[in-house]
């Protein structure tokens, strides 16, 4: 399975997390929250590239913060997956940051802005021919959890593991750059004794790693949990997904399947070796098996145990979104912030080719109304971009004034429609068919009626929605989806879902938008090597792609949540839409 389709599965996961979707699997919500604009305006996310002195330890401290007691986590689901190679939902990337290490990772700085630096390396490591070949050096005082050193050699294997067959979830960027598309056929991994000439180890502090063209990001890609380092001399293959060896400031010591998760500290964790973890409580104690109306109402309950408790995944349940967001007392506890993921209603370029309908399709959309339907601001924001605020590089630009006209303009689109010779075209949606979804889709038939066009709805099991839309000679028009990228530059956000050669059935590019001019600009941008200038190239894309009328950008996706009065240091983390626990203390 290939890393676009495993990032779809995770963004759909992450989707429905998020909105708390209880009948249906698309990732829409089935809530009915406030409507209305968001309160706040949307802004990028500050991320560079930090120093040497940045990637040192420790983690800048939480004002106020305490060490001691015991954090309780209350979910719906068990992690899916806990060894690194396996990781690639953010759930199970938020919990291994407890207890696993990459060579790079992010720093939360104390303005709220972040920095990729070095995690198990000095800093975030260095190319001298433009990202074709990697260098990186180890810290002094790395350990794994019986105290022996965290080598390069470790690093050397955990890669060469991640091409075993047992291994079929995580990413496979690294991988393919160092072996092609079918890089399983390539090597099999190191369990009978073969090893990567790519990925060479000079000594023990030292890992050089060679693709076989430049990828100016790569110290974004190993920043990803799948990434994470796995220790040769406990590796128990299939086994090491239940309970992974420590590197982090915790080790794990039950893990009962679907019940709990119990995690202790690491006495061998050195914290002036680790910039971006702070590891305030004694232990975690997580318990599966919580629904999110359950969890809501035992946060707002605010009592016992559930006082020192938060959530990866459970955000707030739709019935309850007026009540918290108007209750003063509930605000000091209540995290809302952008997700990573954009919400599209995808055009099918196939069947509509002409840009002129497709223009007159967005302008037409009646957001404001099908955000209403679905949660209101806490929904999402207004999305006017192909890519996420939280992406470097991101710049505000809205083609066909979304922003001002957020309801829709069937009379411009109608005049688009006439103006065009094309008044009448017959549109077919295909939607989930759930009591929402009926419900959002009969807003976008009322204002796609009224700007001309004949609307034909096609409601479809939301078991297979993916499967159907995923085909190239699908019969619909247009369709729902959503995206996230997998790092927070533009290469992610935009070529897995634009490149037309990633056309396929059941992979990413829904659109099916096979744009030469596009098509190149991705390739040049993907080599260009200062990530400021690169993600300059990716918004120029970006806005080409608006331009032309591609697709229908809908929300930014937004998170909703609460967590006990006993805790602080509760923090959002943007890049993976959750509460991260890393500052978390008991008062």
């Amino acid at each position: 399975m290939s890393s676009r389709k495993m990032r779809l599965a995770a963004a759909v996961l992450v989707a429905g997390a998020l909105t708390v979707t209880t009948a249906c699997s698309s990732g829409h919500s089935n809530g009915s929250g406030t409507p209305g604009a968001s309160k706040e305006p949307v802004k990028t996310t500050a991320i560079t590239i930090g120093s040497a002195d940045d990637s040192k330890g420790p983690a800048i401290a939480e004002p106020n913060a305490k060490k001691g007691g015991t954090v309780n986590m209350i979910d719906r689901d068990d992690f899916s997956h806990l060894d690194p190679g396996q990781i690639y939902i953010n759930t199970n990337a938020e919990v291994s940051l407890l207890f696993t290490r990459q060579l790079t990772g992010y720093k939360t700085m104390a303005d709220g802005s972040q920095k990729l630096v070095g995690d198990l390396a000095t800093d975030t490591g260095s190319t001298t021919d433009g990202g074709k070949t990697w260098k990186f050096t180890l810290k002094d005082g790395v350990k794994w959890q019986d105290g022996s050193a965290l080598t390069s050699a470790d690093v050397k294997y955990s890669i060469e593991r991640t091409y075993a067959k047992f291994i079929k979830s995580g990413p496979t960027y690294i991988q393919s750059w160092i072996s092609g598309d079918k890089y399983r056929d390539a090597y099999q991994g190191p369990y009978e004794g073969q090893h990567l000439d790519a990925v060479q180890t000079p000594d023990a502090k030292t890992v050089v790693i060679t693709f076989a063209d430049v990828h100016p990001d790569a110290n974004f890609t190993l920043a990803m949990a799948g990434y994470g380092v796995v220790p040769q001399a406990h590796d128990t293959k299939e086994e090491y997904d239940k309970k992974p060896y420590s590197s982090g400031p915790y080790q794990i010591t039950e893990h009962v399947t679907d019940r709990s998760l119990d995690l202790e500290r690491n006495p061998n964790w050195d914290a002036s070796t680790d910039p971006i973890r702070n590891a305030y409580p004694d232990k975690w104690h997580m318990t599966f098996g919580v629904q999110a109306q359950q969890s809501t109402e035992r946060f707002m309950a605010d009592n016992g145990d559930d006082k020192t408790a938060f959530s990866f995944h459970n955000t707030v349940y739709p019935a309850y979104i007026d009540q918290v967001k108007n209750d003063e007392k509930l605000k000091p506890r209540t995290l809302e912030g952008l997700t990573p993921y954009v919400d599209y209603y995808y055009i099918n370029n196939t069947r509509i080719k002409d840009q002129k309908i497709r223009e007159a399709m967005v302008r037409a959309f009646p957001h404001q109304q099908t955000r209403q339907l679905q949660g209101g601001s806490s929904y999402g924001d207004y999305a006017t971009s192909y890519m996420s605020p939280s992406v470097m590089g991101w710049e505000s630009y809205d083609a066909y004034g979304i922003n001002k006209k957020p309801e829709g303009d069937p009379e411009a689109a109608k005049k688009i429609l006439t103006d065009a010779n094309a008044l009448n075209t017959t549109i077919t949606y295909a939607f989930n068919n759930t009591p929402l979804q009926q419900k959002v889709t009969e807003a976008i038939r009322d204002a796609m009626t009224k700007a001309g066009f004949n609307f034909v709805p096609k409601p479809i099991d939301p078991k297979t929605y993916y499967d159907v839309i995923g085909l190239l000679n699908n019969e619909y028009d247009l369709y729902w989806g959503g995206w996230g990228a997998d790092w927070p530059t533009g290469y992610t956000a935009l070529q897995p879902v634009w490149d037309g050669r990633a056309m396929a059935d059941g992979a990413s590019n829904y659109g099916h938008v096979n744009d030469p001019e596009i098509n190149d600009a991705i390739d040049a941008a993907a080599k260009i090597a200062d990530p400021i200038a690169a993600g300059k190239a990716f918004a120029a894309i970006d806005k080409k792609l608006q331009d032309k009328a591609y697709a229908i950008p809908d929300v930014y996706q937004r998170s909703l949540s609460l967590y006990g009065s006993g805790l602080g240091g509760v923090k959002y983390d943007s890049l993976a839409g959750l509460q991260s626990p890393l500052n978390i203390y008991v008062k």
